[in-house]
């Protein structure tokens, strides 16, 4: 799960007395077991925040409802065009508008969509704690929303082509896309999802963090920065530290890319510059 989601289940809602467990992303109907007397909610984000894994959120619906739990889920990586979690099972559907309806990184806000049977609680804790939207944030994730669904049809052909291609590029011991067909996950993926947005990881082949920021201090055209979704490519190096569950055994260290609207040349031609860096490092 994203890391400041994690933070806030660790911190704010341990001060409060709720009680946090972690789950495999592959639990899928297998979350059953997890659910106790007390569990009142479900969070799940699909595709995994940096490894992209994907879960089976209609299986992990019917378990909590059935257990009188409430399903919410980080949709970000999707957005709606790509993935409809309330179609799905999802109660609540959470979003940064950051990212792709505003699309030019130049503003923060969030989004809480909710079913019928939510939507009254919902209101009723938005209105009591008065978070407020400043009016030119808004108006920029309008503007955003306008060309969103062309910038995405980019961000997904541009992302494809260079994920194929460094499959094959020497350095590369995986890359962690759930379009591409050597995914785990891919069936799942192509069961509900109508398409990928742009940000993946990919697994150098080998060392350690000298590697990894050598990779990086190498790039010209990416730039350094966590809050993706906007027009420009950006990577930044992924660590799992913290991590209960879903620590992979990675052959090497871990960058995650997001793919933005520049030229696909450019961008392969820098990760190249990337690869080879990392190698001599």
């Amino acid at each position: 799960v994203y890391h400041p989601t994690r933070n806030f289940a660790d911190t704010m809602l341990k001060r409060l007395g709720v009680e946090v467990e972690y789950y495999a992303p592959d639990v899928g109907a297998g979350i059953a077991a997890l659910i106790k007397p007390n569990t009142k909610v479900v969070f799940t984000e699909s595709p995994a925040s940096n490894t992209f894994e994907v879960q089976d959120i209609p299986a992990i619906a019917k378990a909590a409802h059935a257990a009188g739990a409430i399903v919410m889920m980080d949709n970000t990586w999707a957005t709606p065009l790509y993935f409809r979690p309330l179609d799905h099972g999802v109660d609540i559907s959470i979003h940064a508008a950051t990212k792709y309806p505003a699309g030019h990184s130049d503003v923060l806000l969030g989004t809480v969509s909710a079913n019928e049977s939510c939507w009254t609680h919902l209101y009723e804790s938005f209105c009591t704690l008065g978070c407020c939207a400043g009016p030119d944030d808004v108006y920029q994730v309008l503007r955003g929303l306008r060309s969103m669904g062309v910038r995405l049809e980019h961000h997904q052909r541009s992302t494809l082509a260079i994920a194929f291609w460094l499959e094959g590029q020497k350095g590369v011991a995986r890359v962690l896309h759930p379009a591409l067909p050597s995914h785990p996950d891919h069936a799942l993926w192509k069961r509900d999802f109508s398409g990928s947005s742009g940000i993946f990881s990919i697994v150098l082949a080998g060392g350690g963090q000298k590697q990894q920021h050598a990779f990086l201090d190498a790039l010209r055209i990416f730039g350094l920065g966590y809050s993706w979704g906007g027009y420009e490519s950006l990577a930044v190096p992924v660590w799992l530290g913290d991590r209960v569950v879903a620590k992979a055994p990675y052959e090497g260290p871990l960058i995650r890319l997001q793919i933005g609207l520049e030229d696909v040349d450019d961008l392969k031609a820098d990760i190249s510059r990337g690869l080879t860096a990392a190698a001599a490092a």
